[in-house]
């Protein structure tokens, strides 16, 4: 990518990897998010694209999610549902069929001009109730729903090499990108037993992502459904290699350092980290109520406590075929997870009534 040559020059010729992540991902036009394509889909012939999303695979996600979107505007009063990273709108389109004219607007926050067109697209329908921003305002209400959004944050790489930290960066040799690294101050927020050498990400951007969102949140509640883990299990100590992954035309591979732009690059969530960012935010606001987290779970037990079995029964063969990859073990269903925060009175989520998991944060 030109832009990324360009500001390795710029910077003496050694870039961290979470500014070079930042640019293969979101660099106007050339960008990976930015490009005018459609990366999402059921099958690789499905418009070229590279993945899919839990709305894309089944509709029955976004009706599931519905429900404790339902109970979360109605527990803290608010009638406006923010989300971030819509993608191709197809969980905006699902949310608002399901939620109906009770709901008074549907804000999408997105950087992405490319996505943002196709998503007036599909949502033209719903006329004056859908808006789009480009930025968070400085204080807002509402239920904030994200989905897929965390992983897409620009990750710092770190890399244990001969007992030491470094942080890992990009040069470029020749006409390639090739990874070089500098010892650093950075550690990993959680102790990783032994000295074996270890690759593993820290998210500042994710994490500064959550304080902004409560730092700003007046009345409301933040749902976000991602991939990841706890901290003791994100840095185990046998996951050496971290969680950094490539995808393109529904394949994976690990070298981000190859074709950047064309493809995306992504790091599962710590979300222990996401916790403690959001409470950190709300200790540093006493002006406020109080931030209480709801829950913490498997996207397969948030599915099932909100209803999905009774949609599926509903639902003709095909439809509940694609719904099961939502909460079989080895498709989404555990991988994924979901949490849920509230400002002010915590109130008993429906999307967490069994499963909870928060005491493992």
């Amino acid at each position: 990518m030109p832009s990324i040559a360009r500001e390795l020059r710029s910077a003496g010729g050694w870039l961290p990897f979470e500014r070079f992540m930042e640019l293969a991902l979101y660099a106007p036009h050339l960008g990976y998010y930015a490009r005018d394509d459609r990366q999402f889909g059921a099958m690789p012939a499905a418009g070229g694209s590279d993945f899919v999303t839990a709305p894309e695979m089944s509709p029955l996600f976004g009706r599931a999610l519905a429900v404790q979107v339902a109970q979360a505007l109605q527990a803290t009063g608010t009638d406006e549902v923010w989300e971030f990273g819509a993608g191709s709108g197809a969980l905006a389109g699902q949310l608002l069929d399901a939620l109906g004219p009770g709901l008074s607007r549907y804000t999408i926050v997105d950087l992405s001009g490319a996505l943002r067109a196709r998503q007036q697209r599909r949502l033209a329908a719903f006329g004056d109730r859908v808006r789009w921003v480009d930025r968070l305002p400085d204080r807002f209400d509402g239920v904030v729903v994200g989905n897929e959004v965390l992983d897409a944050m620009p990750v710092t790489l770190l890399a244990r090499i001969g007992g030491r930290w470094h942080e890992r960066g990009v040069v470029q040799q020749q006409q390639a990108f090739v990874w070089k690294d500098r010892v650093t101050d950075h550690r990993p927020p959680f102790a990783i037993e032994g000295d074996h050498d270890y690759v593993t990400e820290i998210h500042r951007q994710a994490e500064g992502f959550m304080r902004m969102l409560v730092d700003r949140l007046g009345r409301g509640a933040i749902l976000l459904l991602d991939y990841g883990f706890p901290a003791h299990e994100y840095y185990h100590p046998q996951r050496a290699g971290g969680t950094l992954v490539c995808h393109r035309g529904h394949q994976m591979d690990t070298d981000p350092l190859q074709d950047p732009g064309d493809k995306d690059i992504t790091a599962h969530v710590n979300f222990t980290g996401i916790a403690l960012a959001a409470q950190e935010a709300a200790d540093a606001r006493p002006d406020r109520a109080a931030l209480h987290l709801l829950g913490y779970t498997s996207q397969a037990r948030f599915l099932l406590n909100c209803g999905l079995p009774a949609m599926m029964e509903a639902a003709d063969l095909p439809q509940r075929a694609m719904a099961q990859k939502l909460i079989l073990e080895h498709e989404m269903g555990e991988l994924f997870k979901a949490i849920l925060f509230t400002r002010g009175e915590p109130w008993e989520a429906v999307g967490f009534a069994a499963g909870d998991r928060s005491h493992r944060l």
